[in-house]
């Protein structure tokens, strides 16, 4: 039986008071693309630091490909690739040389680093480029680059924290190609954190939902989505009271109703046969309705049925309040890891 490629036993991580990452049990199998969603602040970058050994956890293990990350972190770094939220690239070198000094931090010899970096080179699309300084790439090229030195060393679990974040679309469609070129065809497990439902919906075999540093939900997209019903129609109303909420509810055939900020979710088994109902029942409970729209279900009313907010929401929330993002005062740096520039390469 093939071990599995991280189990997490109530890993947790507190800066401070405030508990970033509050007693999360994972167990992702090798060969398995995992999604990790959930707003920023919600503890998915903190918990990727402590897989890849940036980060010690306060409390609870994590094992990776079948080492735990804090008694034997340099036998976890040999056996993983990570590319972080920011590329740590010098823009005076040229791509070549980055991959070339990548392979020479793990002790590969320079036949071995030139095999390396044409096998790589067939995964990650860079072209001519390869030969041009970084500070010439654009935020897409330094994606891929940074992509293709996590892969220099042949990794078994390859972690990927937001790798589209800020790129265009024709951008991020090609790193998505290359991470189902990878699994598929190389077998590589791929842990990727994202804010992104339409990024877990098409990548992720099962996806993970994080929310204010709890594991709240967890499956296959299609089984987190049947978790909130057939159809949901959505209610955008002015004024939003309990008799509405208690007047649908109350409606046969409908299954569930969650209310937001300004909008009402109701699930229903056949959404076409309970718009009309639930048009006449907001009338009725003289709610001002601004528009009723009917669809399947996504990812997004998963996490707000969970959670009690939207994904975005929850992250503009949590900013307004001052909640500590994953990036706590006490924690590393925004965007960083807390972790030299040697000490994420060797990582990678």
């Amino acid at each position: 039986m093939t071990e599995p490629a991280v189990v997490t036993e109530g890993i947790a991580r507190r800066f401070g008071d405030y508990w970033a990452v509050d007693g999360v049990d994972l167990h992702i199998d090798s060969g398995e693309i995992y999604g990790f969603l959930g707003p920023n602040g919600a503890g998915k970058s903190t918990l990727v630091r402590m897989l890849c050994t940036l980060m010690r956890p306060t409390r609870g293990r994590g094992i990776v490909a079948g080492h735990d990350v804090a008694r034997h972190p340099e036998r976890v770094r040999l056996r993983i690739g990570v590319a972080l939220q920011d590329a740590a690239l010098d823009d005076k070198q040229t791509g070549r040389e980055l991959l070339d000094l990548q392979g020479r931090l793990y002790g590969l010899r320079r036949h071995e680093r030139s095999a390396r970096l044409a096998q790589v080179m067939r995964l990650v699309d860079i072209g001519t480029a390869i030969d041009r300084q970084i500070r010439t790439y654009s935020g897409g090229m330094k994606r891929r680059l940074d992509l293709a030195a996590a892969l220099i060393h042949d990794p078994d679990i390859l972690f990927l924290d937001e790798p589209t974040t800020g790129l265009d679309p024709e951008s991020r469609a090609a790193v998505w190609d290359e991470v189902r070129l990878l699994n598929e065809q190389h077998g590589t497990t791929i842990f990727l954190t994202t804010q992104y439902l339409e990024e877990a919906d098409e990548l992720a075999d099962r996806v993970g939902i994080i929310s204010r540093g709890r594991l709240v939900a967890e499956g296959t997209p299609e089984e987190l989505k049947r978790t909130v019903g057939t159809d949901v129609i959505v209610a955008r109303v002015e004024t939003l009271t309990d008799a509405t909420l208690a007047a649908l509810r109350a409606l046969p055939g409908v299954d569930d109703v969650v209310a937001g900020r300004d909008e009402i979710m109701v699930h229903a088994g056949d959404g076409a046969a309970a718009m009309s109902p639930v048009a006449l029942a907001l009338h009725a409970a003289g709610a001002a309705v601004v528009s009723l729209t009917l669809r399947t279900p996504t990812l997004d009313d998963v996490f707000l049925q969970m959670t009690g907010s939207h994904l975005q929401a929850d992250e503009t929330d949590s900013a307004r309040a001052g909640v500590h993002p994953d990036d706590a005062a006490d924690g590393p740096p925004a965007g960083g890891t807390g972790a030299s520039a040697s000490e994420e390469a060797r990582a990678r």
